[in-house]
């Protein structure tokens, strides 16, 4: 089994310090950072498989973490919030988190989620290594896709969505079957965000997000892909 790393971003010594006995229970390596700065050097030293970010942060708060750290690379990032709001959750997932837990939480349920985020990112061998719809190419295998050759900037969590639907074109998706495909569990409130990971992926993949020609809205149901779209 594979041994994973975490970085763990709270100034909440304590909480901190319970998080990671936890993550350490179940064999991550573990690393802690209590304001923003330090996870940005520390994530820039050594690249962890896996980031837990506090958005209420002294100095460099939570949501300038996640933007500086996603320009730089694409490892996930779980966000850990006292604020209910539901706005605060949309901005979090649109500056590229992965997921998103509101305190209080039980470091047991942050675990679980880091270890599906970890399992849907890697390689796997039993599906097709090349998806190609249009100037659209998607390599599975490397968890890369660009665009009339054209790299794209795509967060863990965006790549998984755009696989299930190319892998599926045509196929009409629920919001609650994409939650459940894309995070491996279901969780309420989550099944809402997902409007906001689709606006993210048309912003990089459609010529017009406006008038998506790839992932279409199929009003009152979900979403689908159209397998010979032209860009």
């Amino acid at each position: 089994m594979a041994q994973y790393s975490v970085l763990i971003v709270d100034d909440d010594v304590k909480l901190a310090k319970l998080l990671k006995a936890y993550f350490e229970k179940d064999g991550f390596i573990t690393r802690l950072a209590h304001d923003g700065y330090q996870a940005v050097q520390q994530t820039r030293e050594q690249k962890p498989d896996i980031i837990v970010l506090d958005l209420m942060l002294p100095g460099l708060d939570g949501w300038e973490v996640c933007r500086t750290i996603r320009k730089e690379n694409d490892v996930p990032i779980i966000m850990l919030t006292a604020r209910d709001e539901e706005t605060d959750r949309l901005i979090g997932l649109e500056i590229g988190a992965d997921d998103y837990v509101i305190k209080p939480f039980s470091p047991r349920e942050v675990v679980a989620r880091a270890k599906v985020i970890l399992r849907r990112t890697q390689k796997t061998v039993t599906k097709p290594a090349l998806i190609k719809a249009g100037g659209l190419i998607i390599d599975v295998e490397r968890h890369r896709a660009n665009q009339h050759g054209i790299e794209l900037d795509l967060t863990p969590t965006e790549f998984k969505l755009l696989e299930i639907l190319a892998e599926n074109p045509g196929r009409v998706f629920s919001r609650l079957q994409i939650v459940e495909q894309v995070q491996g569990y279901d969780f309420e409130g989550y099944e809402r965000t997902i409007d906001a990971h689709i606006k993210n992926l048309r912003r990089k993949i459609e010529t017009n997000p406006k008038e998506p020609r790839y992932i279409q809205t199929v009003y009152g149901v979900g979403y689908k892909f159209i397998g010979d779209a032209h860009a």
